[in-house]
């Protein structure tokens, strides 16, 4: 049984997700902030790994980005791991 990323790796790929699902809706940082109800700073730190996130903050980044939830958890699935 392959074990669950590091949470700093977890981190990193949601980040890594985040940023290319809001640069490809055209949205800056700011936008998507506004969108999510979170401070500009808080989703820059999100992206770059920086943040633990809390459930309900991904839930909010996802209604923001107009996308179900799994897709911004769908790079950590055990499956989606090489």
């Amino acid at each position: 049984m392959p074990s669950p990323p590091s949470k700093e790796r977890a981190q990193v790929v949601f980040g890594a997700t985040l940023r290319s699902l809001r640069e490809s809706r055209a949205l800056t940082q700011q936008a998507l902030a506004e969108r999510a109800d979170l401070h500009t700073n808080y989703v820059s730190s999100v992206e770059r790994g920086e943040r633990n996130l809390s459930l309900h903050n991904i839930v909010r980044l996802a209604y923001a980005l107009d996308v179900e939830v799994s897709v911004l958890l769908r790079p950590l699935d055990k499956c989606q791991q090489s």
